[in-house]
């Protein structure tokens, strides 16, 4: 295992445990199941014509805000900013393939594969395992491509 992990697991799981507790907060304080992309469009209300989850896109905003701050912080005590060689324009491509995969799949990979899958959902199970499929084939695929940032 520490090819794949080579500088160990436990920020992995420190982080899933994180995850799955704030999931859990949100859920027994607010009612709700959270997931990215339902954050990111309700907070897209305030400044395009969408209609979707304006009644509650206050809480929602603030996650979203949180989000950010969050990964501020933790770049900033790390002393990490975020650095890639890949070219704007593939992650831009990338970023609206996600984006196009989200609303085709009614919800975002932290939805589905948290809450969803948590939940026993078989739109959530479904999903998931098409997400992963997807992945696992398009990985082997850029890597026998040779493929380079």
């Amino acid at each position: 295992m520490g090819h794949l992990f080579p500088t160990g697991v436990v920020s992995f799981l420190g982080g899933g445990l994180l995850m799955g507790l704030g999931l859990v907060v949100m859920y027994l304080t607010l009612g709700v199941k959270a997931g990215a992309s339902s954050f990111l469009s309700s907070t897209l209300t305030y400044v395009t014509p969408l209609q979707a989850e304006r009644g509650s896109r206050q809480w929602r905003l603030l996650f979203a805000a949180a989000l950010v701050l969050g990964a501020w912080l933790y770049a900033a005590g790390h002393q990490a900013f975020f650095v890639t060689a890949v070219g704007w324009w593939r992650l831009a491509l990338g970023g609206l393939l996600v984006g196009f995969g989200t609303r085709l799949s009614s919800g975002c990979t932290s939805g589905h594969g948290l809450c969803g899958v948590a939940s026993f959902s078989r739109a959530s199970l479904l999903a998931v395992a098409v997400f992963m499929g997807v992945a696992i084939v398009t990985a082997r695929l850029v890597l026998l491509l040779g493929v380079t940032p």
